[in-house]
């Protein structure tokens, strides 16, 4: 295990080379609220459409992403004109110019999950460092009349009208403190200012809402009518692959629907390549989709992704649509 593998375990159990780093995390809590409280002085200038956000303020896998696409099908089933926008992390392009993301793109290129976001959804997904220049090419460029930033809850230079923070309510905050001492990139009252909490594991607080994170059946990659059922890979050991920010829950996910899992965890937005998944056994290899988008090209007959769906409960489906009416009534009246 490596050194970073270590700290994080620890961050849950405030073991010694976690406290040993309290100062430094003191310092971050202070960058963090001091750029916090420069956007709540000087709010950079709102957009003539609605701006959602869906973020976390901690490190880790906190199913955004999944989160993200459910958003943007049930806007388009309201009739909306979604886009989608993003950093693009370690993507090649998208620096200071947004780049519109192609299904075909590579992963390299645009980053694992803009590329998953835009082939699921099919709507406009716009990658750059500088959120606010996709999210202009999203309403000028291609008539967005409601942009969902994937991402970006810290990103102050982009006004936003709903802020939808993700969180695993099994890990919670941790040990509560900020980086490095910690998992969280903002202190923890930080939660008190956005619109909505979302718990993808765990049972929520007073006042958070809850969303079920669903597996559905395996597909083999780069033959999309093929499915399987998760069941269909029982009694047989098979390798599960995930280079996410919490690949735990993957391989916990699918021992509890009884397969014999052979652990293989990835740094998160690893770039995957042959060996990675080369195992030689004859193995059937499950992965997560959005590792899957790196691999189409080489990938072999016995590797399939496991898509997850986010599921959110129905009183906060009803409480986002009061909150996006409250937002269009007071555009109307800016």
């Amino acid at each position: 295990m490596g050194l970073g593998n270590i700290l994080q375990a620890q961050w849950y159990t405030d073991g010694p080379l976690a406290r040993a780093l309290r100062p430094l995390s003191v310092l971050c809590e202070q960058t963090a609220r001091r750029r916090r409280r420069r956007y709540l002085d000087e709010p950079p200038a709102r957009w003539p459409v609605p701006v959602v956000v869906v973020g976390n303020i901690m490190v880790g896998g906190t199913g955004k992403t999944p989160m993200v696409i459910w958003l943007v099908d049930w806007l388009r089933a309201q009739g909306w004109k979604p886009g989608v926008v993003s950093r693009g992390y370690r993507a090649s392009t998208g620096g200071e110019m947004p780049h519109l993301v192609s299904a075909d793109d590579n992963a390299v290129a645009v980053g694992d999950e803009p590329l998953l976001i835009a082939r699921r959804t099919r709507v406009p997904v716009a990658i750059c460092r500088r959120r606010p220049a996709a999210v202009e090419m999203l309403i000028e460029g291609h008539g967005c009349d409601i942009v969902v930033s994937d991402d970006g809850l810290q990103h102050y230079r982009l006004w936003r009208d709903i802020e939808i923070a993700m969180l695993d309510g099994r890990r919670r905050l941790g040990n509560g403190r900020c980086l490095p001492s910690g998992p969280l990139r903002e202190p923890a009252d930080r939660l008190d200012e956005v619109d909505f909490v979302l718990i993808t594991e765990g049972s929520p607080a007073p006042g958070e809402f809850s969303v079920n994170i669903v597996m559905g059946e395996a597909r083999r990659i780069g033959s999309l009518d093929e499915l399987r059922p998760l069941t269909a890979f029982a009694g047989k050991p098979v390798h599960a692959v995930a280079g996410i920010g919490n690949p735990e829950r993957f391989f916990v996910a699918l021992e509890r629907v009884g397969l014999r899992v052979i652990r293989h965890s990835l740094p998160d937005h690893h770039p995957v390549a042959p060996s990675d998944i080369a195992f030689g056994d004859g193995h059937v290899v499950l992965m997560t989709e959005k590792d899957a988008v790196k691999c189409t090209a080489f990938a072999s007959p016995d590797i399939w992704y496991v898509p997850i769906e986010a599921m959110p409960e129905r009183n906060w489906i009803g409480a986002f649509g009061e909150r996006l009416r409250s937002v269009l009534n007071g555009q109307e009246t800016a």
